[in-house]
């Protein structure tokens, strides 16, 4: 007897539903298995986070705050993950973004009106991550380049470029009159999206739910988001049906690019309100791809899903503070983590299936487990 993986002829709805589902509960019994062997409670831990996040206004909105950039990212990179592409850069699309939305906020922000204002950094924003990535789009595109390798060392180099126009030079966007220790410059006032009263929470989640049904309209109902499903279904079939694949390509990753540029610009104007290395270096953008792996590339399953990844990093600083417990604020990324590894593995078993088979017998003996 032997184990043999097929592919699933049909593929039901439930099997996307427990797909998820199981790949949470796999990644909490993980993490629950390395919690007791450091001598925590799981089930304190767990209560505890989830009281922290879900069950008071202040939690909520300091979840949902959290979860509006990554909303951004995670669509950026769904869209890529569509079309077989893998954007792993969105966040250095976000530094690059928060660059650009910055020096709308300094530079435009205090000669116009509010919502012009706050529209100007979000499109800044956009600029900066569609020119983030359109070196990897056209390499990609006619040249087959990685867009995994050329993505993730553009990271890097958006990563060090904003260290360096605040830490490193006397640049524009860094606050001439930070003596102690260099920081960025604020943007206007009229720039910022404002919160709602006394919470985190903002306009930013407004404008985050508004993008997601703009994709999702985008990706069903149009003529570019019907050629980038054909592409990302079959290249082949896309060629036979006079689409250009290539021009599909760079459109899709560009528009990731322009996502994940937006990240950043809602970062900028909605919270650190200055481009600020270390309130930025959070590391949203590889979380998008937590966020998009999980909601299986569907946009609104993306709202839910950032609004839960964000209640775990919201309760990391809350389970700090537990009596007796001291929890590290790093068991919300191992989470993380072991989510992405569960979901990616789950994704298998949706496309395909185990059968037991007898050795030496043809497939049509086998047995389905």
């Amino acid at each position: 007897m032997r184990l043999r993986l097929e592919r699933r002829l049909e593929q039901r709805w439930w099997h996307t539903v427990i797909a998820p589902v199981g790949a949470v509960l796999a990644a909490l019994v993980v993490g629950a298995v390395f919690l007791a062997i450091e001598g925590f409670s799981p089930v304190t831990v767990y209560r505890e986070l989830f009281k922290a996040s879900f069950t008071s206004a202040f939690g909520i909105t300091d979840s949902l705050a959290i979860a509006t950039p990554l909303v951004v990212t995670g669509l950026a990179a769904a869209v890529a993950f569509r079309m077989n592409l893998f954007n792993i850069g969105a966040e250095g699309q976000l530094y690059a973004g928060a660059i650009g939305g910055a020096w709308a906020g300094l530079a435009l922000g205090p000669h116009l009106p509010g919502p012009l204002a706050v529209a100007a950094v979000l499109a800044a924003s956009v600029v900066g991550g569609l020119v983030w990535a359109l070196p990897v789009a056209v390499f990609k595109a006619w040249f087959g380049t990685s867009e995994i390798i050329t993505s993730l060392m553009l990271t890097f180099v958006a990563l060090y470029l904003m260290r360096f126009l605040i830490f490193g030079s006397k640049s524009y966007w860094r606050d001439p009159a930070a003596t102690n220790f260099p920081q960025g410059r604020k943007i206007a006032e009229a720039a910022e999206l404002p919160p709602f009263g006394t919470y985190r929470t903002g306009w930013g989640l407004v404008v985050v739910i508004v993008v997601a049904v703009a994709v999702w309209a985008l990706i069903r109902f149009t003529s570019a988001g019907f050629d980038m499903n054909v592409v990302g279904t079959s290249p082949e079939a896309a060629r036979y049906a006079g689409i250009s694949t290539a021009r599909v390509v760079l459109m899709g990753l560009l528009l990731s690019g322009a996502l994940g540029g937006l990240a950043g610009g809602i970062e900028v104007a909605g919270r650190a309100h200055a481009l600020d290395p270390n309130g930025l270096e959070l590391g949203l953008g590889f979380a998008g791809i937590v966020v998009a792996a999980l909601a299986r590339y569907n946009s609104f399953a993306i709202l839910l899903v950032a609004a839960f990844l964000g209640g775990l990093r919201n309760a990391g600083v809350a389970l700090q503070t537990l009596p007796g417990e001291r929890v590290p604020v790093e068991v919300s990324l191992m989470l993380q983590g072991a989510i992405l590894l569960f979901a990616i593995g789950a994704e298998i078993f949706v496309r395909h299936r185990l059968r037991l088979v007898r050795s030496g017998i043809g497939p049509a003996a086998g047995v389905a487990t």
